[in-house]
Order: structure tokens, then C-alpha cells, then sequence
């Protein structure tokens, strides 16, 4: 049965790959055959497995948990075929770190330059990253309705990010569709906007998959800098917010119009988080003197706060002399993301909401050790049990990255790089540090680190729990 929905998945991520062989066709490159042979490879192998069947018809928890988990990696071992049979000069670790990078919306690539790119290649790295946003099972429950008999609501469950995850409709096919429509629309509106600029049709397709994601990959080496445009930037920073919100509050908020948006907790505490950001950037401008027009302290950082916290990634071509408590920031904004249920990485706002009023009760019956507490999120009283997984996950959270950033140390990182790779590939954020350069060239680290980051990338996508399982002992046992 999971080797049949493997093979289903791996036909619609063959059908995806018609977008770059289409691209190379108008654009006549040369990368034509070797995608074209990507999509026969990856078809074939998809066509082999449609045919299984199985006695079996229920997905049980345990198996939604593996093949989500699975279907990840099987998803990026295909996908960077386009990358080795089109002549991109990278090796299996770079390209399935590329690849990787891609589907988790990471954004940290190990290519050089994309001067020398086709522009087919550029092209897929933004369409899978588009995928990964919303995640590729949601996408197959939303168009294969079979799926609601075999464990639907498990795979949405392991794929989903956010601590409860809320049905909009009684069948979980009507959920994705509607959580599907809501990115397509988006994403098209940024498109036609995008086309308004100085930007290419090519181009515009291209960021308005990979923003909307919030991704962040590009077809420059400049990114949107490249156009110099404030326009540009401000519809960047409009729907990089957007990408940072709860799509389901999205969904429900355009049918529904009694202010939803200001009523949900976790969007208070996403706008207010943003505009304390916003203020710290603004000072530390000021303060090393780097005020040149009112554009660098009313558009760039906020501009930087969003592409930060929404876990896209795209930095200012200065940030690195900022100074040291925009550094501080930038930290802290990638380690918490953005809103559950978004596009955007991180640990959660949702989550640290559940933390300080969990902290907030504490103190409180120390001073009242007979009152009676709960932790209460939009009014509504939160379950011990969602509080001990938050707290649980957040822990796991730190201790991944303490643990992470000292293997990657022994393996020939300097100790901040290390540590900051690890938060950086966890929060799907993608940004690097000295060795690798603020803008993320991650070519320049070893193999075996590449690995490992690829791994974290798609733990912190998978948000830990569905991926550590699956190397505990009791997850095999009956």
C-alpha cells in the first residue's frame, strides 16, 4: 500500500517536471533531453509501483508517519536528477542538498553562480521549492480523493506544521483543496504583480513560486536586488507576510468577515513580534551610522524583518555590517518563525504563545499553589497534553541544534558556523554565516556536513516529531 501512494506521488512529481521542459523548450537550451529523461525516470519508477495492491486498506499512525517521512527523501532523490543529467557540475551530496534545500523551502543553495544556470534548472529549483511549501501530500490529498479511506487525516496530521491542526471542511480532501486554492490564488496575484516591474515573465513566474513559499531561492546572483526596485520590494514584503500567516485563517477569513484576523492570537503576536523586530533593525541603523535615505530605515528594515521571520531568507546586500544586534535579531526571528500552518520555518509562534502563558501560570501558582490554571489560546482552554508536547518540542528543538552544530563542528566548521548551519538549516531559513557567506553558499562546506544539514532541513520541515520517530524502537514495535 505505501509503495502504491510512493508511486502515485513520484508520477505527480514527473508531471511537475514538465514545468522546466517546458521552460527549456521556449528558451532552447540544451538541458531539453536530460529532463525529459528525468521525467522518464522518475515516471517509470512511479508506473512500476501503481500496479501493487495490497489486502491492506487502512492506513494505521505508524504507516501515515513513515511514508510522510519517507516520501520526503524519496521526493528529493528523484527530484535532483534534473541537477545531474543537466550538466550543473554538481555532485550527488550538492545536488541532493540542493534538491532538499528545495522541497523543505530552506533556501540555502551550493551553487556558485547562477550566471551560468540554464534557465530550466532555475526554473525547477523554484517549482520544487513552490511544492515543498504547502507540502506534496497535502497537494495528492487535495487532488486524489482515495486517499480519504487510507489514512487521509494521518498524512495530513504528519505533514501539516502547527501544534492542532483544524479540518475546514469534514473531509480532509476539502481541507487541502481549500488550503490549495488559497497558495495557487496568492501566488498567481504575486505573479501578475511582479510582471507590473522591470522583471521578465520568466522571472516573475519564478519569484512568485519561490516568495510565496517562502523559500527564497532566485534566478541572480543579486536576487531581487538586482532590479533596484522599491516597488519590488514592497510586494515582496506584502506576501512574505502573507506566507508567514495560518492559510486555514487565510481560507476562513476570506469567507468570513468579522475581523478573524485581529482575533486570532497567534496573528496579534505575529504583527506585534514584527513591528518590535522592525524597531530593533531601525536602531541599530541608526546607531552604526548607516541612514542613507529614507528608504534604509522606513523599507529595508522591515523588508529584513519579514524575509527573516517568514523564514524566506532574502537578506540586504549589507546586511552583514548592520552590527551586532541586528545579528542578535535575526537569531531570535529565525529560531521562532512565523504563524502554524504557514509557509514559513521555525519553532512557531503558536508555540511560544502556549510557552509564556505555560510560564506565566507557573509563577502564578507559585504565589496560589491550590489555583486551578489552564493555558488559554483565542479564549479557549488548551489540553495538558498539547501544553506537554509544545514544551517537549521546543526542548527537542534546542537540543537538535546544540547537538547538530557539534557534529557539524567536528566536522571542520568553526564553532558560530557550526551552531548558527544547524538553527539556520532547522528553521528552514537557509542563511549562512562567515565560511558560507550571509547569502548562504554552502558549497564551501564538507560533504559530510551537507548530509547532515540535509537531514536537519528536513526534520525542522517535518517539524521533528514525524522524522525522529521513525528511529525510536517502539515506533517497529507491534
Amino acid at each position: 500500500m505505501l509503495l502504491r501512494i510512493s508511486g502515485l506521488l513520484l508520477l505527480i512529481e514527473a508531471a511537475f517536471m514538465l514545468v522546466p521542459l517546458f521552460t527549456a523548450i521556449v528558451y532552447q537550451e540544451k538541458c531539453f533531453l536530460p529532463i525529459l529523461l528525468s521525467i522518464g525516470i522518475t515516471a517509470g519508477a512511479g508506473a512500476l509501483m501503481m500496479p501493487l495492491r495490497s489486502s491492506h486498506r487502512e492506513m494505521k499512525k505508524r504507516d501515515a508517519i513513515f511514508l510522510t517521512g519517507m516520501i520526503w527523501i524519496i521526493l528529493s532523490l528523484f527530484g535532483m536528477l534534473p541537477f545531474l543529467l543537466s550538466g550543473t557540475h554538481l555532485s550527488v551530496t550538492d545536488a541532493f542538498f540542493e534538491t532538499c534545500s528545495g522541497f523543505t523551502t530552506t533556501g540555502a543553495s551550493v551553487i556558485d553562480t547562477l550566471k551560468d544556470v540554464p534557465k530550466a534548472i532555475m526554473m525547477w529549483r523554484c517549482v520544487i521549492q513552490w511544492i515543498g511549501g504547502l507540502g506534496i501530500i497535502l497537494f495528492t490529498l487535495a487532488v486524489i480523493p482515495m486517499l480519504n479511506y487510507s489514512g487521509g487525516m494521518r498524512l495530513f496530521n504528519a505533514e501539516v506544521t502547527g501544534i492542532t491542526h483544524d479540518k475546514l471542511r469534514p473531509r480532509v480532501s476539502f481541507t487541502a483543496k481549500g488550503l490549495w486554492s488559497v497558495y495557487i490564488i496568492l501566488t498567481g496575484v504575486l505573479m501578475i504583480l511582479l510582471a507590473f516591474s522591470d522583471m521578465s515573465a520568466y522571472d516573475a513566474i519564478c519569484y512568485g513560486l519561490s516568495t510565496m513559499s517562502t523559500g527564497g531561492f532566485a534566478t541572480s546572483d543579486m536576487s531581487i536586488h538586482t532590479w533596484d526596485s522599491l516597488y519590488i520590494k514592497i510586494v515582496f514584503a506584502i506576501f512574505m507576510f502573507i506566507g508567514g500567516v495560518n492559510f486555514s485563517l487565510i481560507y476562513t477569513g476570506a469567507w468570513n468577515r468579522k475581523n478573524l484576523f485581529w482575533k486570532n492570537e497567534s496573528f496579534r503576536w505575529y504583527v506585534y513580534i514584527l513591528i518590535i523586530c522592525y524597531g530593533l533593525l531601525c536602531l541599530n541603523i541608526l546607531t552604526e551610522g548607516l541612514y542613507t535615505n529614507p528608504a534604509s530605515i522606513m523599507i529595508d528594515p522591515l523588508f529584513q524583518a519579514i524575509s527573516i521571520l517568514s523564514s524566506t531568507g532574502i537578506v540586504q546586500p549589507d546586511f552583514a555590517n548592520w552590527g551586532g544586534l541586528s545579528t542578535l535579531v535575526l537569531i531570535v526571528m529565525m529560531f521562532m518563525g512565523a504563524c502554524a500552518g504557514s509557509t514559513s520555518g521555525g519553532a512557531k509562534i503558536d508555540r511560544f504563545i502556549v510557552l509564556f502563558k505555560f510560564l506565566k501560570n507557573e509563577f502564578y501558582k507559585m504565589m496560589h499553589p491550590n489555583a486551578i490554571t489552564t493555558v488559554r489560546i483565542n479564549g479557549k482552554g488548551t489540553s495538558p497534553e498539547i501544553v506537554s508536547k509544545t514544551l517537549a518540542f521546543l526542548l527537542l528543538y534546542i537540543i537538535i541544534i546544540i547537538v547538530g552544530g557539534m557534529i557539524l563542528c567536528l566536522l571542520g566548521l568553526p564553532l558560530k558556523d557550526g551552531f548558527f548551519c544547524a538553527l539556520s538549516a532547522i528553521s528552514n531559513t537557509g542563511l549562512g554565516t562567515d565560511t558560507t557567506g550571509i547569502s548562504g553558499n554552502f558549497g564551501l562546506i564538507p560533504d559530510p556536513a551537507k548530509w547532515l544539514l540535509s537531514f536537519i532541513m528536513l526534520i525542522g520541515r517535518l517539524e521533528l516529531f514525524t522524522i525522529l520517530l521513525i528511529f525510536t524502537p517502539a515506533f517497529w514495535k507491534n
